[in-house]
């Protein structure tokens, strides 16, 4: 019999409470399992990142700001929610002091292959 899978119930407060990292890291890892990685990220002032080498999602969980996505600039605030494909470049902008976000890395490196709309996968604008 498998082992069941484990639970994570994470809450902001206490990750948040270790940012910066001792080397100013702007990230914490909250949970792994698998090819799935949880981290609160809270850049203060700019967001150096580059594109990841896997498929992620970010969950705004506090503040405003604007996201640019290969090219395309949308407005954020608290609850929204952006996939971002493997090897996209995308950053945080003009965002406010307290902005933090979930970041859910998932899959292999190189991301996942996309299902096609006529197999029912729905497209996020």
């Amino acid at each position: 019999m498998d082992a069941p899978a484990p639970t994570a119930h994470l809450t902001v407060s206490p990750l948040l409470a270790t940012l910066p990292g001792r080397d100013g890291e702007r990230w914490v890892v909250a949970f792994e399992h698998g090819t799935l990685e949880v981290e609160l990220y809270a850049p203060r002032g700019a967001d150096p990142q580059h594109p990841h080498t896997r498929d992620e999602v970010y969950v705004v969980v506090s503040g405003r700001g604007d996201f640019m996505c290969d090219g395309r600039r949308m407005s954020f605030g608290p609850g929204d929610l952006f996939f971002v494909a493997a090897g996209v470049e995308h950053r945080f902008e003009q965002f406010s002091d307290d902005f933090a976000t979930w970041v859910v890395f998932f899959g292999p490196s190189g991301g996942e292959i996309p299902q096609h709309r006529a197999e029912g996968a729905r497209h996020l604008e």
